[in-house]
């Protein structure tokens, strides 16, 4: 206590100088138009220079959350697209759960559930994503993952809480693809080099395709909707002698920088494979 009346006795000139100014300018402000004016422009200038300062910050911690939301919006939004849903046979009447309809009574086929990445391979041969969402939150064996941007691979392995995904990134990972234009179909993999290309096989030399057209699915696969985009044709390579073409594909997905997925849910699919196991075999 002692230190502190010390301390104002100090002081105490400088503080009733500050004080007797405060007042002389707020008497001035208050009778003077003109000063009132200036003050105003300079206080709402400042108010709004730290408002903008406080607004950023605020903006930066809460960009975690804003990604959250966007990658829950998308995915919901990818479930309304036409490709998630298939027309029956309008010469028969197909009976189903009403919720899994469209109004314009198309059957749902895949919906999109959102992951975040959590682990990310991209310099070995054979590359895996590690995403928070298990068999307690949807995900399942054989599930296509995509991002943003396309296609990212295919689900491996599933826990209570996490799944483990064979990445595009991976020597054993094989993707039914076609040409944009055309719809020349062929298989895409990775030759193991570099992690932003990989190669398309089996395009007949027939087919146009020239530097950066858009290679996608194709509807040859359960895994994926066709349409993803896999990525775009930086280069046409393949041997003279014979009849197709290797593609070498930019991927449309950063596997540098991923954050959020989509995990694809084809809703039918287990009936296609069921019907299709029991396909006689040739003896």
């Amino acid at each position: 206590m002692r230190n502190i009346i010390a301390f104002i006795r100090h002081f105490f000139n400088l503080f009733l100088f500050l004080i007797l100014m405060g007042i002389s300018i707020g008497i001035l402000i208050n009778y003077n138009q003109t000063y009132q004016v200036v003050f105003s422009d300079v206080a709402n200038e400042t108010t709004g220079k730290v408002g903008a300062q406080y607004n950023a910050v605020e903006y930066y911690f809460r960009l975690k959350k804003t990604n959250e939301a966007l990658a829950a919006e998308n995915a919901e939004l990818r479930g309304l697209l036409k490709s998630s849903f298939e027309g029956p046979d309008t010469a028969k009447a197909i009976r189903v759960d009403s919720l899994l309809k469209d109004t314009l009574g198309r059957i749902r086929k895949f919906e999109f559930l959102t992951a975040k990445v959590v682990n990310n391979d991209i310099s070995e041969q054979n590359n895996y994503i590690t995403l928070y969402r298990g068999k307690n939150q949807g995900a399942q064996v054989d599930m296509g993952v995509i991002g943003p941007q396309g296609i990212v691979g295919k689900v491996i392995l599933v826990s209570d809480n996490y799944c483990r995904v064979m990445s595009l990134l991976n020597r054993n990972s094989k993707v039914s693809a076609m040409t944009k234009k055309g719809f020349y179909t062929g298989l895409v993999d990775w030759d193991g080099k570099d992690p932003r290309y990989v190669i398309m096989h089996n395009v007949p030399k027939s087919a146009k395709v020239k530097a950066g057209d858009s290679i996608i699915t194709s509807n040859l696969s359960g895994s994926y909707p066709p349409g993803i985009m896999i990525g775009t044709v930086a280069a046409l390579q393949g041997d003279p002698a014979s009849g197709f073409y290797e593609l070498k594909i930019k991927t449309a997905t950063d596997f540098y920088n991923i954050q959020y997925a989509y995990l694809v849910n084809n809703m039918i699919w287990a009936e296609q494979k069921q019907l299709e196991a029991k396909t006689p075999k040739d003896k």
